[in-house]
């Protein structure tokens, strides 16, 4: 029997949907994504409800239903950015507004959130636990009359826990990014001037900073180890609000920031941010209000607040046995212009 194109695009996408919970897809069990570091070194497990039954076959109903509705183009499309997981710039998946809403059991998700809970994360429940990229055409606008689907042009939000020196560059750049392997650091700082920056070891389309390019004399076996496993990296954002960053690779990142923690608080944590999610690691307005120019102890000491620093694979600090980022095998420190 011959199949038509349409639909054995429509049978690859389904059998490259993302694993059920049970099976931990690209979220897993790990619902919120980040956490301080004892909370997240604990696994920070905190599962959503489980498809099964009759609700697990109503989402492969409703899911071929609307992907047979795709144009041909589409579903290429769709499955180019579902089997490269986001790894090569995909177009938008652009569809009218106002039919985008499907009701699944009880609750109704409109089609961005359901095409992300079918091909990324099985245990997503509602839209304000995603976040547009800025690379999408839907990014910032509001009331569109088409509206971007593409999975992979969404991230997941970190849920961070409630209790929780510099070489001149151009006068242009936002940021600047050194990228370490323990003490040592490999190859120059990287100055940032677009609004968007990928920093990755081994990307299918990549356009950035790749650390495979860099040359390290590191003969440590963890050091390698770890570096093959950077992949496709992290994606670095200026938007309106702040700073943020993308996980994009296939294991956690940690990072450490003066503005994701209270401004009261002695230490600051390290989050552990998982595959997928996406987290405000920056925020200038707050960075500045930290500052006290007027406190006498500030006046004494270097200000660190405007940088971050983000361990790939590995965690450091005081539920660590590395207690210091410089410890770490493969580590960025993102140094902010604040002018």
């Amino acid at each position: 029997m011959f199949r038509t194109k349409r639909s054995v695009l429509v049978r690859r996408l389904w059998r490259s949907r993302a694993p059920g919970e049970n099976g931990e897809g690209e979220g897993g069990e790990r619902a919120h994504g980040a956490g301080g570091c004892c909370l997240g070194k604990s696994a920070n497990k905190v599962p959503g409800k489980a498809l099964v039954g009759s609700e697990a076959a109503e989402l492969k109903a409703l899911a071929h239903c609307v992907l047979k509705k795709l144009k041909e183009k589409q579903l290429e499309g769709l499955l180019q950015a579902v089997e490269c997981k986001g790894g090569a710039r995909s177009p938008c998946l652009l569809l009218p507004a106002a039919k985008l809403d499907s009701r699944l059991g009880q609750q109704a998700f409109s089609l961005p959130l359901l095409l992300c809970k079918v091909f990324r994360w099985p245990d997503l429940r509602h839209s304000s636990d995603v976040k547009r990229l800025s690379c999408c055409d839907s990014y910032g606008k509001n009331n569109p009359e088409l509206l971007c689907c593409n999975p992979h042009h969404l991230s997941r939000l970190c849920e961070l826990d409630s209790q929780l020196l510099h070489e001149t560059g151009d006068p242009s750049h936002w940021c600047m990014v050194a990228y370490w392997e323990e003490k040592t650091r490999v190859g120059r700082l990287y100055s940032v001037q677009e609004p968007s920056l990928d920093i990755f070891y081994d990307l299918p389309q990549g356009n950035g900073f790749c650390l495979g390019q860099l040359n390290s004399d590191n003969k440590s076996q963890l050091v390698q180890k770890v570096r093959s496993k950077i992949g496709y990296g992290i994606q670095l954002t200026k938007e309106v609000d702040g700073v943020w960053v993308y996980n994009r690779s296939s294991y956690p990142i940690f990072i450490k920031s003066a503005t994701l923690d209270n401004p009261d608080s002695r230490t600051l944590l390290v989050h552990k941010v998982f595959p997928g999610f996406s987290i405000k690691a920056f925020d200038y307005e707050k960075a500045y209000s930290l500052q006290r120019p007027n406190d006498h102890e500030f006046m004494q000491q270097p200000w660190t607040g405007f940088t971050v620093q983000i361990s790939f694979v590995k965690g450091w600090g005081q539920c660590y046995t590395r207690q210091f980022i410089s410890s770490c095998p493969c580590w960025l420190e993102v140094i902010f212009n604040n002018r």
